[in-house]
């Protein structure tokens, strides 16, 4: 394959990568496909739990790949003063750098921000955490599930009297580091006016709180506490699945859409009939309506439904196994499944940004690196010659 260029939009940006497992990750993967230089700082293999190299194998995992193109590694023990001074000197020439330790770790190696911007004041600093930088629960371990039944996700998720149900990706990790990557933008634009850094927080439980939307509002301003409605949309009647005879579709008209769903299912005797002639009452009759749908669904092939419904201006669209989404043509023409060349695992196809800018695309450009593969260059970079770099190695620094 031919080697895509790298992405214009953020080369000026440097960015320091201290992040582990996902949500930090996801972060800096925003900057890394639009162009940004990013180091990837790690522990070395015999500072991992083990200390074996075999622990690394992970590395060519989907998952690894997928978060991890587009950047360099420079290994680091950031427990010496020598892996201090490194990363310092790093810091003084870096626009960004995101972390998710634990908020007391960070300032037992003494690379919190407070010190970090008083090596470069115009560093943009985000940390993502579990639950905060303080309060009662800033010391817990905070993992994707633990925050998704918290933020009060897994209690709207799922079918009524089954308990609770976490959604099946990882959502809270996946959501504060996007919003970590939100917020570093913002405080790049505010640089440029003030010129100063400053410290961007969020956590997997703010992130996942925010997400729950409308259903947190109803709470906030009416006190309503929400329930489960399983594949059924907690306020709008009929949205839901319904099976086809040959498999599932969604359907979803909205208020407006009513008459002309009835119409477009051959049954305009619905459009009045006193149960359903209003939104309230079709609320009210959900199980009545979402029956009889059913068993109309039921007569007529997937396509079929989807195509006659969206033929009359009515949201519908089939259930897919993911490799059917991958598959479709849709999916396809948008190109988010995109190659890139990997030295050890040849080809291998990721998932591509879903945003498109016109003139200054994403771009895939780099599988992810080997552990310490660019720390040489890195260290050359800044100054360190050959024989500096052979010590370093030697007394385990990197």
């Amino acid at each position: 394959m031919t080697h895509p260029t790298p992405s214009c939009a953020l080369a000026a940006l440097r960015v320091l990568d201290l992040t582990r497992v996902r949500a930090g990750p996801t972060c800096v993967r925003q900057f890394a496909d639009w162009g940004a230089t990013v180091i990837k700082v790690e522990e070395r293999v015999a500072d991992e739990p083990g200390g074996n190299p075999a622990d690394f194998s992970a590395r060519h995992d989907p998952d690894f790949q997928n978060l991890h193109r587009n950047k360099r590694s420079i290994t680091l023990d950031l427990k010496s003063p020598r892996g201090i001074e490194i990363l310092k000197k790093l810091v003084a020439n870096a626009d960004v750098l995101v972390e998710n330790y634990r908020p007391d770790v960070k300032h037992r190696l003494g690379i919190d921000y407070e010190s970090l911007s008083a090596v470069n004041p115009r560093l943009i600093y985000a940390s993502i955490a579990g639950f905060g930088q303080d309060g009662p629960y800033s010391k817990r371990p905070g993992v994707d599930q633990i925050a998704q039944g918290m933020s009060g996700l897994m209690s709207v998720t799922g079918e009524p009297g089954r308990g609770p149900m976490r959604v099946g990706i990882s959502l809270a990790d996946l959501s504060s580091g996007l919003f970590a990557a939100l917020g570093v933008m913002t405080a790049l634009i505010e640089r440029q006016t003030s010129g100063k850094g400053q410290w961007v927080q969020t956590s997997l439980l703010q992130a996942q709180t925010f997400l729950l939307d409308y259903q947190a509002a109803r709470y906030l301003m009416q006190g309503e506490i929400p329930g489960q409605a399983g594949n059924d949309h907690p306020t709008g009647v009929p949205t839901g699945t319904f099976k086809a005879r040959d498999g599932w579709v969604n359907i979803a008209p909205t208020p407006p859409m009513w008459k002309r769903f009835c119409k477009a299912v051959g049954h305009e005797e619905w459009i009045d009939h006193p149960h359903f002639a209003s939104p309230k009452l079709r609320r009210e009759h959900r199980g009545e309506l979402n029956g009889l749908i059913a068993d109309l669904v039921a007569t007529e092939d997937r396509d079929t439904w989807v195509e006659r419904l969206n033929a009359a201006g009515v949201p519908c669209g089939p259930i897919l196994s993911i490799d059917q989404t991958f598959a479709d043509p849709q999916v396809k023409h948008l190109g988010i499944a995109q190659t890139v060349h990997s030295p050890v695992l040849g080809d291998i196809t990721l998932v591509g940004q879903p945003v498109t800018l016109s003139r200054t695309p994403s771009a895939l450009v780099t599988s992810a690196p080997e552990a310490g593969e660019h720390t040489a260059a890195i260290l050359g970079e800044l100054g360190y010659d050959a024989a500096q770099i052979a010590a370093l190695r030697e007394g385990g620094v990197v």
